[in-house]
């Protein structure tokens, strides 16, 4: 197979761009795998890459027609935020009997949140494929290894700081809060003219989200104390 000049270039554009917009995605990854042990923490994040891996290639080649589909981004964002409020307060009484159940978990929540975030991804690199359909594929791949390794990065540095995990958290709210905001039937209604107040907008989304969990999580703590004391 010959490949061209212009394949070429669009090869280095995609991987470019999964390089720049796959923080996002390693934040995902390392928030659903961090409670999980660490023999099948490696496993679920391959799994769960992989799928959300294929799944993009897919939505890359299928772009045009998804675009089309209403209230994407409402819908997006909403069960975004979902998912940013469960990493961060689910998971907290795994055991080794629902350890099996608990990595499904964390593959399935993997490969759902990378779909949801990855619509501006996919855009962007469908546009910079040119028409180049194995260039897609491939510039994924070559971008996998980059997602992996942020991601078990981010892992090391939440067991070390637990802190941590609310800024992932709050990074995933953000970007459901920008998906939210951007909808056209949500600009119809909130009509928002500039960007101070989406930055509002999207902050106060993010802050509810960390407030919600922060206080969940410490009901389950106090929960906890009362069982060990009794």
């Amino acid at each position: 197979m010959t490949i061209t000049t212009a394949a070429m270039v669009a090869l280095l554009k995609i991987i470019a761009i999964d390089i720049v917009l796959s923080g996002d995605n390693a934040v995902v990854i390392a928030m659903a795998t961090r409670k999980l042990p660490k023999e099948m923490r490696n496993k679920a994040i391959v799994w769960g890459t992989a799928g959300a891996v294929v799944l993009r290639i897919v939505f890359a080649v299928l772009i045009v027609w998804l675009l089309k589909i209403p209230y994407v981004d409402l819908i997006g964002g909403l069960l975004l935020l979902w998912i940013a409020f469960k990493v961060l307060v689910g998971g907290e009484d795994s055991t080794t009997v629902s350890a099996h159940g608990t990595f499904k978990k964390a593959v399935g929540t993997i490969i759902l949140a990378d779909v949801v975030m990855s619509l501006d991804n996919v855009v962007a690199v469908a546009g910079a494929a040119n028409g180049h359909v194995i260039m897609v594929a491939i510039g994924v791949a070559i971008s996998i290894p980059i997602m992996i390794y942020g991601s078990v990065f981010i892992v090391k540095a939440i067991e070390k700081y637990s802190w941590i995990a609310y800024i992932g958290s709050g990074i995933l709210a953000w970007t459901a809060g920008e998906m939210i905001l951007r909808d056209k039937l949500i600009q119809g209604i909130t009509e928002i003219s500039n960007q101070t107040e989406t930055y509002l907008a999207t902050g106060g989304i993010t802050v509810f989200i960390l407030l919600a969990g922060y206080m969940t999580n410490k009901r389950g703590q106090a929960k906890r104390k009362v069982r060990h004391s009794t």
